[in-house]
């Protein structure tokens, strides 16, 4: 049976700044809750909001330590001029958008006991990132560019029969960027297997 989300999570949730809705988080939640002990790496922290989620699902879990990766200075649609831009991230001394302060008030209140932050781009991560991972959540930058890259780089090292999530797939170009759909579509012809799909977030396993 998969735990039940507490209502402090869902308030933490509730309460993060972020852009994933609440039937997609719970499919996150319950998907690694299913997943292997071990390294869970998340691609695309921004303010937390998602991470919130999976540092409950590793406290049911178990002996599980997430790693989140972001620069926290936005992806192109979080930019000026762009529909998702948020001018109250935006930090006066530099004028560029900064996620992390924000994020740090998540990480202290909610998930500093399963959660390490680093703070970079996934191609200076992917240079040195050499563990195996049970849990692959990829929700960062979602050009298309840099979503085959954060694949190619990270799902390598997701171990036979570890978990792979993928956020903001949308298979109709009407919906949305189609940079998520190729990943996933790469994916299933590279050996992963469709679990489930929720809204745009889609669950695949490694064979």
């Amino acid at each position: 049976m998969t735990p039940q989300l507490p209502q402090h999570v869902l308030d933490a949730f509730d309460a993060t700044t972020g852009f994933m809705p609440l039937d997609e988080g719970r499919a996150l939640f319950e998907a690694a809750c299913t997943a292997r002990p071990g390294a869970w790496l998340e691609i695309g922290t921004y303010c937390g909001k998602s991470t919130v989620l999976l540092a409950q699902a590793a406290r049911e879990v178990g002996g599980t330590q997430i790693v989140t990766v972001d620069h926290h200075h936005g992806s192109e649609e979080n930019q000026p001029g762009w529909e998702w831009h948020d001018t109250s991230m935006v930090d006066e001394h530099s004028g560029l958008l900064d996620t992390l302060p924000s994020f740090r008030r998540t990480w202290d209140d909610h998930v500093r006991d399963v959660v390490s932050a680093v703070v970079a781009t996934t191609e200076q991560v992917a240079a040195w990132w050499s563990t195996p991972v049970e849990f692959l959540f990829l929700d960062g930058n979602h050009v298309e560019e840099m979503a085959q890259h954060d694949y190619a780089a990270f799902a390598q090292h997701v171990a036979p029969g570890g978990l792979l999530a993928v956020h903001d797939v949308f298979p109709d170009p009407n919906d949305g960027g189609q940079a998520p759909w190729h990943v996933v579509e790469r994916a299933l012809a590279e050996g992963f297997e469709e679990v489930s799909a929720t809204g745009s977030l889609r669950v695949l396993r490694r064979a």
